[in-house]
Order: structure tokens, then sequence, then C-alpha cells
């Protein structure tokens, strides 16, 4: 009994570090990044924002509407990319 006891406790000693390890990696590529989440929720604001502007800005807010469409979807492609690592 005292040996297979000992044995189970070496074999949870052993494997704890590679249980963290990958906790850690399913949590990195669950999709966690919130940098990348706060900066998409920041530009979702920035677009709602330049939508309720008037038309008349010489077309410079239609062209800040479809860069910030452009980095809205450049952020989307980044946190894809980084959960399918």
């Amino acid at each position: 009994m005292i040996s297979s006891t000992v044995s189970r406790r070496h074999a949870i000693k052993a494997g704890a570090p590679l249980a963290v390890g990958l906790l850690a990696a399913g949590a990195a590529r669950a999709g966690v990044q919130p940098a990348m989440r706060a900066a998409l929720r920041s530009l979702r604001t920035a677009h709602d924002q330049l939508s309720k502007g008037t038309a008349d800005k010489g077309g410079h807010r239609a062209k800040a509407m479809a860069l910030v469409s452009q980095a809205i979807e450049e952020v989307e492609k980044g946190i894809r990319f980084d959960n399918n690592r």
C-alpha cells in the first residue's frame, strides 16, 4: 500500500507542472487577448461615433469610417490568427 501511495504522489508532483503549462497555453489560445479585445471595442466605438456625424466633411468622415472598418477587420484577423496557433 505504501509504495502505491508514494507512486501516486510522485506522479501527481511530476505531472503538476505539465498540467499548469497546458492550462496556461489553453487560456492563451482561448481568445483571452485583453489588449486586442480592448482595441476592438475602441475601434467599434469610434466607428459608431463617426457614423453619427453629419455627412458634410469633405469626404474625410467617410474615409475615416472606411479606415476604422479596415482596422477592425485587421484586429479580428489578428485575434483569429493567435487563437489558431
